[in-house]
């Protein structure tokens, strides 16, 4: 049986213990005290592993960034990548207000929670927080100190020899394999919270959930099928829905279901040559896409972070959700290769309006109770807006 299951997707295995979480919380209501500790551990795995992960992600895609000769259009579609994911995590900031999520937790923090009281309150915990040791940072998972000292080291060691970024690199594969370890852990984890959450809040649940869902999905639906084309429109000049559908379609759809952007590049590439898009540039731009180019990762980033702000009554001003926007896009630049790992960068965001991390990881975790839906989705966006600013940038230049 263990073995028949461990053949089985990571979706698959998720969707199964949802629905075996379900059932053991209808069932058994009583039993959800002995199966929570599956998820506090799930947690604990994550708190433990997300701090360094994002150090050594961040550290290492700067260190070894390089440009490819050649591709006159490289910074165009750049700036359009830029744009693209600010416009999504504006996006994503305006429909979380017109319908805000609320979450539910399965255990309150140990940390007294003490929201900023204003504006220059939140700016100088920012800046307090940039500054923090880089030992400290992570040993209290300060995530935004954490961000600061990965880009200040990471654009210090682009200079380094290519020893040292080996070196680098081999340390972020390591970190991803532990990573992706854990991630394999997810659905005994999530069966665990899901039979506490639903022992707890009972229907209360589903109908959350369903919320969250369809603001995330609803959100990238809007940048996929708005905001994407505004940008595509501008730039050719011309009816943009063709190329966008086209893309959608035969990039979008395959991203959907592998889940995967770097597992798609062949297919991008394919589709690019086939729209007529210079070799040059789509060699570059494609690949180097899959990797920063992640507007649904903002936009998950996002939504799921002002959930939590929202679950907690924390006020956010207009200031604060300008600073939201560029944490968010800065952070999905950082998104980890392995399912579900914009989910992991959340912690960051959620770090501006001082939210512990024991309450950013629960919401890791129910992230990764609709990333069945999200995750999906999440690729579909970002593979497909690939090889749409792309393919908008050269077709437009000649």
């Amino acid at each position: 049986m263990f073995a028949a299951l461990a053949r089985l997707s990571l979706v698959t295995r998720i969707l199964i213990a949802i629905i075996l979480g379900f059932l053991v919380a209808y069932l058994f209501p009583n039993s959800a005290g002995y199966f929570n500790i599956l998820g506090e551990l799930f947690i604990k795995a994550l708190k433990s592993i997300a701090p360094i992960l994002v150090f050594v992600l961040v550290l290492a895609s700067i260190a070894n960034f390089k440009v490819g000769g050649g591709a006159s259009n490289l910074r165009p579609i750049l700036i359009l990548y830029a744009i693209g994911m600010l416009l999504a995590a504006i996006s994503a900031i305006i429909i979380s207000t017109l319908f805000p999520s609320t979450l539910i937790f399965t255990h309150a923090s140990e940390a007294a929670l003490q929201p900023p009281g204003s504006v220059a309150e939140v700016l100088k915990n920012l800046l307090l927080s940039f500054i923090t040791n880089p030992i400290t940072a992570l040993h209290e998972a300060n995530f935004i100190g954490i961000l600061a000292w990965a880009v200040g080291l990471g654009a210090a060691l682009r200079h380094g020899s290519e020893t040292t970024k080996q070196v680098i690199t081999d340390v972020a594969d390591a970190v991803n394999s532990i990573i992706r370890i854990v991630i394999s852990f997810a659905p005994v984890g999530i069966f665990g919270l899901v039979v506490a959450t639903f022992a707890q809040a009972g229907l209360e649940t589903l109908k959350n959930y369903a919320h969250l869902i369809a603001v995330l999905v609803g959100t990238m639906l809007f940048v996929a099928l708005v905001i994407n084309p505004l940008i595509v429109g501008i730039v050719m000049r011309k009816n943009p829905y063709p190329l966008v559908l086209k893309c959608l379609r035969e990039s979008g759809i395959t991203a959907f279901f592998t889940r995967s952007s770097a597992a798609n590049i062949p297919v991008n590439l394919d589709l690019a040559k086939r729209l007529g898009v210079n070799d040059t540039t789509a060699n570059v731009a494609i690949p180097l896409g899959a990797t920063i180019n992640m507007a649904g990762a903002a936009v998950t980033i996002t939504v799921l972070s002002l959930a939590a702000v929202h679950t907690l009554n924390i006020h956010v001003d207009i200031v604060t959700m300008v600073i939201l926007c560029i944490v968010s896009v800065l952070s999905a630049c950082g998104a980890s290769g392995v399912a579900s790992g914009s989910l992991l960068l959340i912690p960051i965001a959620c770090g501006l309006f001082g939210i512990p991390s024991e309450i950013a990881m629960q919401v890791v975790a129910i992230g990764m109770v609709i990333s069945v839906l999200q995750d999906s989705t999440e690729t579909a966006l970002n593979s497909s807006t690939d090889v749409i600013f792309t393919a908008a940038i050269d077709l437009s230049k000649r």
